[in-house]
């Protein structure tokens, strides 16, 4: 009963969006509406401006990293974790309180797997940083971290159930990203801190 309860409120508290909520309370437009139309903080970054994209983000991960860390708290084996984390995961992408229309999920995996096991957690990021870094690009170093996902869970943690809902969430991140996928093989994908029309995908 405790491990469907959990499950439920990762799914729950993952369909709090961020965006949305950040956007109100400081009085900025709704992002749904703005740029991309995606609710997340790459977005945010580029109509409402660094404070507002960096509570974005923090919030966003802090809905995987903490229902992981109540799992974890609670001592359950890693299938309910994993589970949990997942819920979370999914929750921000179809949020139940946001007629299921989410964002892309880029930060709170980074919360789940944070949660779940911080060295993967960090080594997501720090490639995140490098691809972000090298290529102004946001979307290309989400695709790369999150084909990187797997292959980490794989290799630093001994249980199947982890690597099994990373490649669940990579399958659903690279889903939720198809739009930035083919802008990048056009060679029209937007780079950080640029500005887009809205007819294009982000």
């Amino acid at each position: 009963m405790t491990e469907a309860l959990l499950i439920i409120a990762g799914y729950a508290l993952g369909s709090l969006s961020s965006a949305i909520i950040v956007c109100r309370l400081m009085g900025l437009p709704d992002p749904r509406g703005q740029g991309s139309g995606n609710p997340g903080a790459t977005n945010v970054l580029r109509f409402g401006g660094k404070k507002a994209a960096a509570l974005v983000f923090a919030g966003d991960a802090l809905k995987g990293l903490i229902p992981v860390l109540a799992g974890k708290a609670l001592a359950h084996p890693p299938g309910v974790i994993a589970a949990v984390g997942l819920a979370a995961f999914v929750g921000h992408l179809f949020p139940v309180f946001f007629r299921f229309e989410g964002g892309k999920g880029v930060a709170t995996a980074l919360g789940v797997w944070l949660g779940i096991y911080a060295p993967v957690g960090l080594l997501l990021l720090a490639l995140w940083l490098l691809v972000a870094v090298v290529f102004r690009i946001s979307s290309l170093a989400a695709i790369v971290s999150a084909l990187a996902a797997p292959v980490l869970a794989a290799w630093l943690l001994d249980a199947r159930p982890y690597t099994l809902a990373a490649g669940l969430m990579t399958a659903l991140l690279l889903w939720r990203h198809k739009g930035n996928i083919r802008n990048l093989f056009n060679g029209t994908e937007p780079r950080i801190g640029g500005k887009r029309p809205r007819t294009t995908s982000g």
